[in-house]
């Protein structure tokens, strides 16, 4: 396997676009990220598009703007992990060999107007509950209850990654909410599903982001400085477990292959970016990705560990919590953030003397994406 390198990133802020189309949205993104990169869309050899729930071949129709060159297009839907399974593809695509530079896009529209991910049927709807089925907020309200029983916490905490996360996304002009809020707001807004509240779950969200990856020696003569590595690209889907919780469960699996791969631990990040969300969920990869033992999660927030000044910094962009989670492009924007932080370019949200981070996403129906990143 060769050593492949991140050489251009490309975002368009997490927001809802009522007027805009996916089309437009990919554009930009794509338009940026090869910018970044110094190259043209001829240069691009191979492309993976992450698109959830946008229909049949949506890489293709989306890419079709830039003009269809002959090189493949292949749409991936994996839930909120479409945009890193299109990075992991790419990556591996010229990592094996098979191509010198090739392109990771994701997009995701939640709101109404052209290019809209459909409705869904209330029939179905009530047919997925007579099985069983409980929406994310239910099933992430339970969890919240369930560490709260079990490790005696109360829901402060949890508010704090809220609080947290929130004034990480108000350093980010990429971010969808760019605006602090208090852990009394938090508390205060409109409950979802109790113990959460609007607060402790994630927006609806419109948005694109992408990146550019070649091989090493493509990259040193594009000149890319510093050059930003992908260290491990690991990837699983579920297995039955004891305690039965899809996305903590899973992490900690995929983790473990992804530190082997990098030849690394959790003690060697220097900054993270998870699936958060709803509040719980980031507590829960503290421990599952390393960086705590099980119980210590809350703990970790309340010290103020995964702040940026921080001993681990957790989503530096603001996460699903502020930046936004339009699903398909969710971890590629994880992705800008890391490479933007390892190369030194993040501004106001730098963490200082970052040389290695780590993204996590998860992706309903049970599959991991991990990736590492080392400057």
């Amino acid at each position: 396997m060769r050593e492949v390198a991140v050489v251009g990133v490309g975002m368009v802020r997490f927001d809802q676009y009522p007027q805009r189309g996916i089309t437009d949205l990919a554009v930009e993104a794509v338009l940026a990220a090869l910018a970044d990169a110094g190259l043209a869309w001829p240069d691009v050899q191979a492309t993976w598009c992450g698109a959830a729930g946008q229909g049949m071949t949506a890489g293709t129709r989306v890419l079709a703007e830039l003009g269809l060159t002959g090189a493949p297009i292949t749409t991936v839907d994996n839930a909120s992990a479409s945009g890193s399974t299109a990075f992991r593809e790419a990556y591996l695509s010229v990592a094996c060999g098979l191509y010198d530079v090739a392109l990771a896009v994701g997009v995701g529209k939640m709101t109404g107007g052209s290019g809209a991910a459909p409705p869904v049927d209330r029939r179905e709807i009530l047919q997925m509950q007579a099985m069983g089925f409980l929406p994310p907020a239910g099933v992430f309200a339970m969890r919240t209850r369930r560490r709260m029983h079990e490790y005696g916490a109360t829901i402060i905490p949890y508010a704090r990654v809220s609080v947290k996360n929130h004034r990480h996304g108000a350093l980010n002009p990429f971010a969808q909410f760019q605006k602090e809020v208090t852990l009394e707001e938090v508390l205060q807004s409109r409950l979802v599903c109790d113990p959460l509240t609007v607060l402790h779950c994630c927006p609806i969200s419109d948005g694109a982001a992408a990146a550019v990856v070649a091989s090493l020696p493509r990259a040193r003569r594009l000149g890319a400085r510093p050059l930003v590595r992908v260290a491990a690209s690991a990837f699983r889907s579920e297995v039955y477990s004891s305690d039965g919780q899809l996305g903590p469960a899973i992490t900690e699996l995929t983790a473990r292959q992804a530190y082997e791969e990098a030849g690394a631990g959790p003690e060697d990040m220097h900054l993270v970016q998870v699936h958060d969300a709803f509040t719980v969920e980031e507590i829960d990869y503290y421990e599952r990705l390393g960086f705590c033992p099980r119980g210590d999660g809350e703990r970790l927030v309340e010290e103020g560990a995964t702040t940026i000044g921080g001993r681990i910094p957790f989503n530096t962009d603001g996460g699903l919590l502020a930046r936004g989670h339009p699903i398909g492009p969710t971890g590629l924007a994880q992705v800008w953030e890391t490479v933007l932080q390892l190369r030194g370019q993040a501004g106001r949200r730098q963490v200082e003397g970052a040389t290695a981070g780590l993204c996590q996403m998860i992706g309903a129906g049970g599959v991991c994406v991990i990736h590492i990143l080392k400057r």
